[in-house]
């Protein structure tokens, strides 16, 4: 009897601290807060920006595309020019094309000038506007360079433009 009493004893004893050891706090499975992201707003001015200048290189890279084709068009009239053998016709088509570029150029750079002085003008552009800077300079040495019949200069200096403002729409992403 006394081995029993002993043994219940022990068993007591050994028992109690085991549920006075256990969870003694409530836990909640609450969920955390999720952190608070800054979600930056974009203005309406700098959406329109950007998509004016895409624009832009849209419309210069298309021109630059199909200048390769009719500056060496202009290139052979010249030099069938210079050997007496153009046709008054192909000749008279041979100015009208040399036009139309440069006029095509001088649209461009009245484009990038008013785009030069839209950003300088509206608050949420001017900090893209150092960048800008230049663009519709780069299109009048590409104009000056097609009213001197160096259509080829001209495209490269063009592609120089597309590179600028292709940098503005980089920096206006951040």
């Amino acid at each position: 009897m006394l081995k029993r009493i002993v043994t219940a004893s022990l068993v007591a004893i050994l028992i109690a601290p085991a549920g006075a050891l256990g969870q003694t706090r409530n836990r909640s499975t609450r969920p955390k807060p999720a952190p608070k992201t800054a979600t930056p707003t974009v203005s309406a001015a700098r959406t329109a920006g950007a998509t004016r200048v895409a624009d832009q290189i849209k419309l210069m890279t298309k021109f630059i595309y199909l200048l390769g084709g009719v500056t060496s068009g202009i290139a052979a009239v010249d030099e069938a020019a210079r050997r007496n053998e153009a046709s008054p016709q192909l000749l008279q088509q041979n100015q009208a094309n040399k036009a139309t570029v440069k006029n095509s150029i001088q649209g461009f750079r009245v484009a990038l000038d008013k785009l030069e002085t839209d950003f300088r003008t509206t608050t949420d552009l001017q900090p893209y506007y150092i960048k800008l800077a230049g663009s519709a300079s780069g299109a009048a040495t590409a104009e000056e360079q097609a009213a001197a019949n160096q259509f080829d200069a001209s495209g490269r200096t063009l592609l120089n433009v597309i590179n600028r403002l292709t940098d503005v729409l980089l920096i206006m992403r951040q």
